[in-house]
């Protein structure tokens, strides 16, 4: 089948060797085995332009999300570790064809450490395609427990829209400021992206920690207990537990409430929330603040506008300094987190700089080479009730967003005040700001009046769409902002 009339010296096995780990059956035809070399690379052939019609006629969105899939990832990673090793046998193959038996002494030892060299280096980029995968795997099993709810399907078992019809998609994003020495969950930092789900536009609504006197939907066993909102006694140290970041604590604290059900802390949370607002929650995702850091430091830091010293710690022995720099996951908290000199306002703000930082600066490449890490540091940071499936849809949802038009609403005073919200004008911005996000083209400046008042309250069941029939006339007070307003 070969042909030694002619053998080739040390550096044409070496170079034919090299030019079949990447044209595989070059070595092939070079030896004379041109019914395999011609078959390897019509295979070859075949498979590249195959993914590049893949990648040519694909959504990228879709195909991502559909990566993200588990029965993907278990394929990526069977066919990967399978290429690999076909590669290395490949190689090692294509040198045995090419004789270097017949080299002398010498020559035989540097191609065959050329070759063994190569065969190792071709094996390690699927060997990590597939580790990839299977970190991936183990990450996404960890944080998405959440039970799995089928999709509907039409005629002929095919799925339907994953969004029932719905434009928009709201989640409720928390930050959680979980501690070994304080029990129970204080949700430090409360907000709701409100997606549109065909161009990926969103609203960032912020609610204060510190909201008093909350609302629960009516009928509900939490507006049984609270008719008139949400009060305590004050605590021995004057503290107030009964504010809004005290919802899912008390909750978890009181399944009698519940009729002995336990852990209706998130449930409730999501649904006074979505009542604030006048929004139905989808799902929310909630964020250990110290996990976060730890995310903030898989991927390098983020850059950002620090406007003034920024002091922190139990005795003010910690401060990040002002300027514009790259913060690591620590100082990045403490920026975000500092109450000293601050009030809750300021802090939102602050929270907002770094959730925009790291909405920006966390591209693929960046990621992808701190894969490792921040899949780590994913596992320790959310805790979610988003159903596995759904990062099919969520996944492509989520790379329009970061294309997309991304706008916020702080809900701190002058627009509301925090001891005696104004339930009605909360519902009304947030209709505002949604109608603003959707228009075309997008009106970021919308504005609102802070001491314009609805006519009349909507009711227990109100949507988004009969509160909108309450919408203020605007003036001269911006409410809807874009994210990195205010960031430097």
């Amino acid at each position: 089948m070969g042909d030694s009339s002619n053998p080739p010296g040390v550096g044409a096995v070496i170079g034919w060797t090299v030019l079949s780990a990447v044209a595989p059956g070059a070595a092939h035809l070079r030896a004379g085995w041109r019914r395999t070399g011609l078959a390897l690379l019509s295979i070859y052939t075949a498979a590249l332009l195959a993914l590049l019609w893949v990648v040519l006629t694909s959504d990228l969105g879709d195909l991502a999300g559909q990566l993200v899939a588990s029965s993907w990832l278990t394929i990526i990673t069977v066919v990967s570790f399978t290429l690999g090793v076909a590669w290395f046998a490949l190689v090692v193959h294509s040198f045995a064809v090419l004789k270097p038996g017949m080299l002398p002494a010498t020559g035989q030892a540097a191609a065959g450490t050329v070759a063994g060299m190569l065969a190792v280096t071709v094996l390690l980029p699927f060997g990590l395609v597939g580790q990839y995968a299977t970190v991936s795997q183990t990450a996404l099993d960890d944080v998405f427990t959440a039970p799995v709810v089928p999709l509907p399907t039409g005629e002929g078992g095919q799925e339907q829209d994953p969004w029932a019809g719905r434009t928009r998609v709201n989640i409720l994003l928390l930050g959680g400021d979980a501690d070994d020495h304080r029990p129970g969950v204080r949700t430090d930092s409360i907000n709701v992206a409100s997606i549109d789900v065909k161009t990926g536009n969103t609203v960032l609504f912020s609610l204060p920690r510190n909201l008093e006197n909350v609302r629960f939907v009516p009928g509900s066993p939490m507006a049984r207990r609270f008719p008139d909102g949400f009060r305590l006694p004050v605590g021995p140290g004057g503290g107030r537990d009964d504010l809004l970041f005290g919802v899912w604590e008390y909750a978890d604290a009181h399944p009698e409430i519940f009729g002995g059900r336990r852990n209706q802390g998130a449930r409730t949370l999501i649904d006074t929330v979505g009542y604030t607002l006048g929004l139905k929650i989808d799902w929310y995702a909630l964020v250990n603040m110290w996990g976060f850091a730890r995310l903030i430091d898989a991927i390098g830091g983020v850059t950002v506008t620090v406007p003034e010293d920024v002091v922190f710690g139990k005795y003010d022995e910690g401060v990040v300094k002002a300027g514009t720099r790259r913060l690591g996951g620590a100082d990045a908290m403490w920026f975000a987190r500092s109450r000293t000199n601050s009030d809750d306002y300021t802090r939102m703000g602050r929270q907002r700089c770094v959730l925009g930082a790291l909405l920006s600066q966390a591209d693929p490449a960046t990621v992808l080479s701190r894969f490792n890490r921040v899949a780590l540091a994913t596992k320790e940071l959310l805790k979610t009730d988003i159903p596995r499936p759904m990062l099919e849809h969520l996944v492509p949802l989520a790379l329009k967003v970061k294309s997309a038009k991304v706008t916020s609403v702080q809900f701190v005073p002058p627009l509301i005040n925090t001891g005696y919200p104004d339930w009605i004008k909360i519902r009304s911005v947030t209709a505002k700001a949604i109608r603003a996000s959707v228009a075309t083209p997008p009106l970021v400046a919308a504005t609102v009046s802070p001491s314009a008042e609805p006519s009349a309250a909507p009711s227990a069941t109100a949507t988004t769409r009969a509160v909108v029939k309450s919408v203020p006339k605007p003036s001269s007070t911006p409410v809807v902002k874009d994210i990195a307003e205010g960031c430097g």
